[in-house]
């Protein structure tokens, strides 16, 4: 019967990959989840807008609907959130970007730009509804 061997005993000692629970979870980290989520998020809000679009094409009563659907408080919610990913994965881009220019990769100065980034895509998003509002009133 063959012996097995465990990690770390004799000729086969390697070290092991660290385990999730070993990590702390931090803001790069997750402002990388929420950009990867966000990416995904912006395939389907894409197909709304080609529904929107196709509504249009299609004539008025189709359009209308469309309207109807999107105007609901569960439609808004739909493109407020449509909205933020799109932006929030743009200023995500952007801080990539920057990073691969080798700028700002320090821990303290990442974190920084992360929660920057958090915090002017919810602003850009606020502020894009709030115009929005405002020229529809």
């Amino acid at each position: 019967m063959a012996e097995h061997s465990q990690a770390g005993s004799g000729a086969d000692a390697r070290p092991l990959s660290p385990h999730l629970q070993v990590y702390r979870m931090t803001v790069t980290m997750t402002m990388s989840i929420i950009h990867r989520i966000t990416g995904a998020g912006l395939y389907f809000g894409t197909l709304i807008l080609v529904y929107w679009l196709a509504s249009a094409a299609s004539g008025a009563d189709a359009y209308a609907d469309a309207q109807w659907l999107l105007g609901s408080i569960l439609g808004q919610l739909v493109l407020f959130g449509y909205t933020w990913a799109l932006i929030h994965h743009m200023f995500g881009g952007i801080r990539h970007f920057i990073w691969d220019t080798g700028a700002m990769l320090d821990k303290h100065t990442a974190s920084r730009l992360a929660w920057l980034s958090l915090a002017a895509s919810i602003t850009l998003t606020l502020v894009v509804w709030v115009a929005a509002y405002a020229v529809m009133a």
